[in-house]
């Protein structure tokens, strides 16, 4: 059930057109698909407002189309992250609307786009290297029905790169900052403005920046206040939560 139907359903029963019984019923039914090799959560949308996310790592081509398959059985969109060439190819020979999003290794498929909400996300990207993480937090960011603007290679190597960009992140009802080495970017961000920011370490940097570690625990100990951080090349974990706070603004 979508939440369109499940908003529906529950005008029916307000208006006397349905009982109390169907309503239990259809709310009771159905809640997982058992594909055998997977349990597809069919009610995940109307808990939290956007469908199951197939993560394609370690899943073959097959099972990835199978469980997208099921999911716009049912619902106008699906993202699909982590993906390889093989994920793409079958996704794409199956639904004619899937598009590949090589940069960010996630394909989306939108039957019909969901309509933007008020309000921007502000991916900032500290560095070229760390761009593939920051694009899988633009692509989730902008599935979800968010308006993405994107600030590319502003690290602070080169701190007066991030200033044409100034209105930009101002104006941002929340922003990403995407950052490798030693980190410090998130930090020099949420300094400037009055916004959430969420920081995602990446695992570009030299040795000693440990795969990402190095970047993270500088985050976890940024001096600015109201940065959140997310898991080290998570960059669809915090598109997900930017999404989740831009969402907000509507109410």
């Amino acid at each position: 059930m979508t939440t369109g139907e499940a908003i529906k359903l529950l005008d029916a029963f307000r208006a006397g057109k349905v009982t109390r019984g169907r309503v239990l019923r259809t709310f009771q039914s159905a809640p997982l698909a058992d594909l055998g090799f997977a349990q597809v959560d069919t009610h995940r949308a109307l808990r939290k407002g956007f469908p199951e996310v197939i993560f394609g790592s370690g899943k073959t081509p097959e099972q990835v189309v199978k469980i997208a398959a099921n999911i716009l059985a049912r619902e106008r969109c699906v993202l699909v992250t982590r993906i390889t060439p093989a994920h793409a190819r079958a996704l794409r020979k199956k639904f004619d609307r899937a598009i590949h999003h090589p940069l960010a290794g996630c394909v989306t498929i939108e039957k019909k786009p969901l309509p933007k909400r008020p309000g921007s996300i502000a991916v900032v990207c500290a560095g070229t290297s760390d761009l593939p993480v920051a694009e899988e937090a633009a692509v989730t960011a902008e599935i979800m029905g968010n308006r993405v603007e994107r600030v590319r290679d502003a690290g602070v190597s080169g701190l007066h790169r991030l200033l044409p960009h100034f209105e930009t992140i101002q104006s941002a009802n929340v922003l990403i900052v995407v950052a490798g080495m030693e980190g410090a970017l998130p930090s020099v961000v949420a300094g400037l403005i009055s916004r959430p920011v969420i920081a995602v370490p990446t695992s570009v940097g030299y040795g000693a920046s440990f795969g990402g570690v190095a970047a993270l625990l500088a985050m976890l100990n940024s001096c600015a206040s109201g940065v959140t951080v997310v898991n080290i090349d998570n960059g669809f974990g915090a598109g997900y939560a930017a999404s989740q706070i831009n969402a907000l603004t509507e109410k």
